[in-house]
């Protein structure tokens, strides 16, 4: 399984206006942010911009039709507008639905043991 790590933009506007400096060390972002961060990152960052769109694109879709779901640091996601905490990077792993039940299977069976 491929884990892909990617940089979190600090928010300077929610630490200016919030005047809190925990916005400093962590970001809230909606996962369509951090998946745009991903794709860009699968993908290359001198791919053509519309080869990026068509994979966010497809990346999104497949994330609302359940084809898979999202683990960011640890945390799974199955919705684009769902909000993620993220720190300086982010660990991105996807899922297809039927691995992510198998995990958790087989995690309960372990267990049980």
């Amino acid at each position: 399984m491929r884990v892909i790590t990617v940089r979190v933009p600090v928010d300077l506007h929610a630490v200016a206006c919030s005047r809190c400096s925990a916005f400093a060390s962590v970001t809230p972002l909606r996962l369509y942010h951090v998946l745009s961060l991903a794709v860009r990152e699968a993908i290359g960052a001198r791919a053509p911009y519309e080869h990026f769109a068509r994979s966010l694109r497809a990346t999104i879709a497949g994330l609302r039709a359940g084809r898979f779901t999202v683990d960011v640091d640890g945390r799974t996601f199955a919705h684009p507008d769902e909000v993620v905490v993220c720190g300086n990077t982010a660990r991105v792993r996807f899922f297809l639905a039927r691995e992510r039940f198998q995990n958790r299977r087989q995690t309960a069976l372990a267990r049980e043991h």
